[in-house]
Parts: structure tokens; sequence; C-alpha cells
């Protein structure tokens, strides 16, 4: 509005100033001077109802609403799903890996409290004569299991040092349902930090456990896990751990993902079911 009002003004300016005339009164408007001026007029006039609409406008965007306060801005919902990298940097602080000794079995483990006890997949440190964590931050510690669960997989590990800080993971995994997007956070083959995704394929599903019996109420999904991600943390897009990783199936004797993974729900592993069993 303002390049038009001075392309208006330098018009007006350029216009040919009177002169004066010797003759008493002034003559006659020229027809070409009359519609010139004519012409100036009907741009102010279109100018000036340009710039009441404008002004209007924007006086309506700041117009409080009832009762005289002012309408609230747009804001992100906190409802609002993280991405899987958003999930990785807000687990990666609690997650650990994990090796036994003699059997150099490996495995992960996600830190649930702010004392440092950390929550695995049993068979990762069953009949282990030395538990040895990694916390995100390099520290290194021995541990050992302050309790078990054989009837679910699951355990949990008292680490002798912790890290400057601890990090707890945030547990959750109410409402989960079929269709509803994972992540998985492991050490696969020794791959530290690892994360796939996927969905929840099936709840409540069973597998049968080589020793016999079965493992029941299980969370099925399909982010890719594999030999190293046992004991690590299935997340949703809140951020929640809602599952512990135990188990994948596979038809042959490779033992390698083929896009059927199990975890045990969040809530049965921090209860570590009913047959709690302290280790000596």
């Amino acid at each position: 509005m303002a390049d038009q009002q001075r392309q208006i003004d330098i018009i007006e300016s350029s216009a040919p100033e009177p002169t004066e005339r010797p003759e008493p009164g002034p003559g006659p408007v020229p027809t070409g001077q009359r519609r010139r001026r004519l012409l100036i007029a009907a741009a102010v006039v279109v100018l000036l109802a340009a710039t009441a609409l404008v002004a209007f406008q924007w006086g309506t965007r700041e117009r409080p609403a009832a009762g005289g306060n002012p309408r609230p801005s747009a804001s992100p919902s906190a409802d609002v799903p993280l991405t899987t990298a958003q999930i990785f940097e807000t687990l990666a602080p609690s997650v650990v890996s994990i090796t036994s000794a003699p059997t150099d079995a490996s495995g992960t483990g996600v830190v649930i409290n702010g004392d440092g006890t950390i929550l695995t997949a049993l068979h990762v440190v069953q009949g282990a004569q030395a538990i040895e964590v990694t916390f995100a931050d390099g520290t290194r510690s021995a541990a050992t299991i302050a309790e078990s669960a054989p009837a679910i997989d699951i355990a949990t590990l008292t680490p002798a040092t912790l890290p400057t800080v601890v990090v707890p993971a945030v547990l959750g995994g109410a409402g989960l349902a079929v269709g509803d997007d994972v992540v998985a956070i492991g050490n696969p083959f020794g791959l530290t930090g690892s994360t796939t995704a996927g969905v929840v394929s099936g709840l409540d599903r069973a597998i049968a456990r080589s020793g016999g019996g079965s493992i029941n109420g299980l969370i099925q999904f399909d982010a890719a896990v594999n030999p190293g991600s046992s004991g690590g943390p299935l997340v949703n897009t809140r951020g929640e751990t809602v599952g512990i990783v135990i188990a994948l199936a596979n038809p042959t004797d490779a033992g390698t993902f083929i896009g059927i993974g199990f975890a045990v729900p969040i809530g049965a592993a921090v209860a570590a079911g009913g047959d709690r069993q302290p280790q000596r």
C-alpha cells in the first residue's frame, strides 16, 4: 500500500504546476487535465478503501474473543506421536547392554528405577557366573540377579556401580491395541543401540518353551529383533516402555528374525508374575 501511495504522490508531483495568467479569471479546464484529475481522485478512493479493508482484517485477527480474553494461538497437541528418532532419543539413556560369562551370552536391559534396577530377559543371564552391564554413558558394572520369574522369562538385575546420572524409562502400556506403532531398542548381534520400528501384530499370544510348557499373554510385534535384542524395551509412540522383548518365532534353526517377535507386557514384567524367585 505504501508503494501505491508513493506512486500516486509521484504522479501528483509530476503534473505541471499552473502558471499565472494575465487573464482576470480562470478559464475552462481542458478535457485532458480534467480526466487526469478524475483518475487520480478515483485511485485515491480505491487506496483508502483497500487500507480500510486491510485494517479491518488485521483488527479481526487481533480482536479479543467474547469475555475480553484473547484467542489462544495454535500449539502442538500433547497427543502428537513421537517419531522413531524421538523415541530412540528418549529411551537411549535407559537402555543397557548385558554380557554373561562364561557363556558369552549377550542381551539388552532397561533401567526401570532410580536405584538402577534393570529389567531383562531371564535367559540372557540364567546360569551366568558373572554378569556385566554397560550403561548408555559407557559406565561398566558387575551385576547380580535380584529376582527372576522363569514362568515369563523375566529377571531384574542389581548393578554394583551406577553412572553419575541414572535415567529410568517411563513405563506404560495401557490401551495398547493391535496396529499400534511400536519401536524395539536393543543390541542384536552385539550392534549396540539398534532401533527398529513396526506395529503390534497381536495381543495375548502364547509361545511354546523349549523345556516344555508355554508363556502366555504376550505382545506379538513385527519390529525386527535378533539374538542380542532379548531383554530390550518395546516402546510406544508416547515414549513409554510397554513390553520386554523375550523371543522371536522362526520355523528354521537359523534363529534370525522373520517378522514375528514377542514381548512380555510391562505390567507382568515389573510384577515378575506370580513366580518371583529371589536368587541366592
